[in-house]
C-alpha cells in the first residue's frame, strides 16, 4: 500500500486521476480496453472533476461498474448514486458501457446476480473507492464479510454509516436514510489490478489511520487494502493529519 498526501482535496483529486488515468491508458494499450469501478459520495468529487478532463483516454473503450446503491431509493432523488454517477462522470465522457446497480430493482438478491454475472465477464483494471467515516469500503460497514465470493450483496447499513450521509447533506432527516443497499464485495474489489483509493477531509482522519496503520479486521473494513498488491491512498493534509508517519 502507497500513500499520498496533498495539500488538499482539489490537489488530491487531481493527482488520483492522474494516477488513474494512466492505470487506464496502460490497460487499453495492452489488452485493448479497460474495465474500471466507481465510487460516488463527497470524496470523488474532485476526482471526477479532473479524470472527466484528462486527455489521452478513449473512453469508447472503457467500461465502468457502479460500486453500490441504495436499497428503495427512487433515481430522482438528490442521493441517488445513479443520478451522481450520470451527472458526475457517465453523461460526461462516451463510454463503451456503463453498468449501474439498480436499488429499486424488484428482488435486489437478483439483482446482485445481474451485475456480479457481468463483472465476471470483465475483470477490473482500475478501481476508484473511497472510505467511510466508519472505515467501511463500498457500503461494507463493520463488521465486514470478508470471506463471500459473492460479487455484489445486500447489506444493512448501520448507524454510523447512515449519520454520515446525512452529515453531508444528502437527506433532511436521519430517518430518511435507507437501511440497506446493494454493494460490491470485499473480495470483488480487491479482484480490481489497481485501487485508487481517495480520502480527503478531517473527519475521515480517524478511519484513515485504522486503515493504514491498524490491523486488518473486519471492524474496520478499509484495512483489508494493506493486502491488495496494488493499492494506493489519496489523502489531503486535513484527513492525514493523525498518522504517525505524517
Amino acid at each position: 500500500m502507497e500513500v499520498i498526501t496533498s495539500q488538499d482535496a482539489t490537489q488530491m483529486g487531481r493527482k488520483a486521476a492522474e494516477d488513474g488515468s494512466t492505470l487506464i491508458r496502460q490497460a487499453i494499450e495492452e489488452r485493448g480496453s479497460a474495465n474500471i469501478i466507481v465510487a460516488t459520495g463527497a470524496s470523488q468529487f474532485e476526482v471526477f472533476n479532473a479524470l472527466t478532463v484528462m486527455g489521452g483516454i478513449d473512453w469508447s473503450k472503457v467500461t465502468g461498474f457502479h460500486l453500490d446503491e441504495y436499497i428503495g431509493l427512487p433515481l430522482s432523488h438528490p442521493a441517488s448514486f445513479r443520478g451522481y454517477l450520470n451527472e458526475r462522470f457517465v453523461d460526461t465522457v462516451s463510454l463503451a458501457a456503463f453498468h449501474y446497480v439498480d436499488g429499486e430493482a424488484s428482488d435486489p438478491e437478483a439483482e446482485c446476480q445481474r451485475v456480479g454475472a457481468l463483472i465476471a465477464e470483465h475483470p477490473i483494471d482500475v478501481a476508484f473507492v473511497g472510505i467511510g467515516e466508519n472505515g467501511h469500503l463500498a457500503f461494507n460497514d463493520p463488521p465486514a464479510d470478508f470471506g463471500t465470493e459473492q460479487a455484489y450483496i445486500v447489506v444493512n447499513l448501520d448507524d454510523d454509516c447512515r449519520k454520515q450521509q446525512l452529515g453531508e447533506g444528502w437527506f433532511k432527516t436521519f430517518d430518511d436514510v435507507p437501511e440497506q443497499a446493494i454493494s460490491m464485495s470485499i473480495k470483488q474489489i480487491l479482484l480490481s489490478r489497481a485501487i485508487i483509493c481517495s480520502v480527503p477531509d478531517e473527519r475521515k482522519a480517524e478511519a484513515v489511520v485504522g486503515s493504514i496503520e491498524g490491523p486488518v479486521t473486519p471492524q474496520v473494513p478499509a484495512s483489508i487494502m494493506q493486502q491488495h498488491a496494488n493499492t494506493t491512498i489519496y489523502l489531503d493534509a486535513a484527513s492525514a493529519s493523525q498518522l504517525k508517519s505524517n
